[in-house]
């Protein structure tokens, strides 16, 4: 007997409801038995089911959160105070942007919103690096782009938290 999609595969399984013969390289497992591809009936899980209209839920959440949790690093907590500081300042910024997409998004996770929460970490940044430029008149905002170490490590903690909220 021959693979019903693989016809050069010689076989003696089949679909347990079918019957049409199946290699070891198309069989699904089932509760009630081995199965081909369409008696299988496979959905996506709805977690990773993502639509066009969560994305667009989650790149206004992603953006909004960036806007206002950089708004807020920027005014309230301009420069670090030690290296310790600038590690909670991360996990906080990481962690609110990535549950604000998480919310908006119905709890959906995947790598798309992962990319969203991921640049509104990296939108927070540039928020708060416009508003320290334009308090300190001298100051271009590429200097600071340039040479903000403090910046990077609370960055990249960030996106890490964010990530990690939406797996």
């Amino acid at each position: 007997m021959q693979c019903a999609t693989h016809p050069s595969t010689e076989t003696e399984l089949a679909c347990g409801k079918c019957e049409k013969p199946i290699c070891p390289k198309c069989l699904y497992h089932t509760p009630v038995g081995v199965r081909c591809r369409e008696c299988a009936n496979l959905k996506r899980l709805p977690q990773y089911d993502i639509s066009v209209a969560y994305l667009t839920r989650g790149l206004g959440a992603a953006f909004v959160a960036g806007v206002i949790l950089g708004t807020v690093w920027g005014v309230v907590i301009p420069f670090s105070f030690s290296f310790f500081f600038g590690l909670i300042v991360g996990l906080g910024l990481g962690y609110g942007v990535g549950e604000a997409v998480s919310q908006a998004t119905n709890r959906k996770v995947g790598l798309p919103l992962q990319a969203l929460a991921a640049g509104g970490v990296v939108v927070a940044y540039l928020v708060r690096s416009a508003i320290l430029a334009s308090a300190f008149r001298g100051v271009d905002v590429l200097d600071i782009l340039t040479e903000d170490l403090f910046g990077y490590i609370v960055v990249g903690l960030g996106v890490f938290i964010a990530v990690g909220r939406l797996r």
